[in-house]
């Protein structure tokens, strides 16, 4: 059976609608850049980090018991590194990692167990008990 080229694009634009009404992909989601609480950057000023011309680098890597988790260290800030700013302080996030952390919380915590920098990640569909390792 032979179809003329008219109804061949027909019956092509009729899939493409009905796939673009069904598929959202997440790219037309609105990516907000992860949030840094007050906490996070009182406790930065209080450790001297920018004194030492360091940043706080959230970083996103395979691994850990749930599929990923993350590297939280002190380092320099890198060129493609998106830069969030408070009290004299920084928090760097480097691009590869930044789709992960779309909406996040960075924050700090004291507890009976110790204190440490947190992630609330509303991306991450589960977590281990650590609360450094997620997966999506």
């Amino acid at each position: 059976m032979i179809f003329s080229r008219d109804v061949l694009v027909a019956c092509l634009l009729g899939f493409y609608i009905a796939v673009t009404a069904i598929w959202k992909p997440k790219s037309d989601a609105m990516n907000l850049p992860p949030k840094v609480t007050p906490r996070a950057f009182a406790r930065l000023s209080e450790i001297g980090a920018a004194d030492e011309g360091k940043a706080l680098r959230i970083a996103v890597e395979g691994g850990g018991c749930s599929g990923f988790q993350y590297e939280i260290a002190l380092d320099d800030a890198k060129t493609d590194d998106l830069v969030l700013e408070g009290d004299g302080q920084r928090v760097v996030i480097d691009s590869v990692s930044l789709p992960f952390l779309t909406d996040a919380v960075i924050d700090f915590t004291e507890e009976l167990i110790g204190a440490r920098f947190v992630i609330e990640n509303p991306n991450a569909t589960s977590s281990c008990g650590c609360g450094t390792s997620f997966s999506m």
